[in-house]
């Protein structure tokens, strides 16, 4: 008799566990859905980068990543001729979910809206700011624009 009743109350023993086990898996399957819509949600928007020289016409880019240079180096993602630009002037990066503007302790510093940028800075669409002799233009996307053609990636490449 005794061993019938040890026997069920094992088996109530072990189906609660699972029980319990399938609402631990549940809850975080559930969490874990939650968390990877709100990561879909913050996905970094493009940025429209417009650059004029003093000596030719505006330069157009366009860009899906979240860090940017801006220089006069080729190994920059904006790179310039421009004489009064540093090897590396500038960044505009994405974190925190806002755009950012960053000088690289360049020579001739870097000017958001006519302010010296001495800190990151956060921009927006419409800010404007000056690298050099250089005036850039921004506009962020939304997520429901294409882009307009042509847009150059390189100074003379348009895609």
């Amino acid at each position: 008799m005794t061993a019938v009743v040890v026997l069920i109350l094992r088996l109530a023993l072990a189906a609660l566990l699972y029980a319990f086990l399938w609402q631990v898996m549940h809850t975080l399957w559930r969490e874990f859905k939650g968390q990877s819509t709100f990561l879909l949600s913050q996905k970094m928007p493009g940025i429209f980068v417009s650059a004029q020289t003093e000596d030719s016409a505006a330069l157009q880019f366009h860009f899906r990543q979240p860090e940017i240079l801006i220089g006069r180096s080729v190994n920059c993602d904006i790179s310039l001729k421009d004489e009064t630009l540093s090897a590396r002037h500038a960044r505009l990066s994405f974190h925190h979910g806002q755009w950012w503007l960053e000088d690289l302790n360049s020579t001739n510093g870097t000017f958001l809206n006519n302010d010296p940028v001495k800190v990151p800075a956060v921009i927006i669409t419409g800010d404007q700011f000056k690298c050099g002799n250089t005036l850039f233009s921004l506009r962020i996307e939304s997520g429901r624009e294409t882009l307009p053609h042509p847009v150059q990636n390189e100074i003379g490449d348009q895609s």
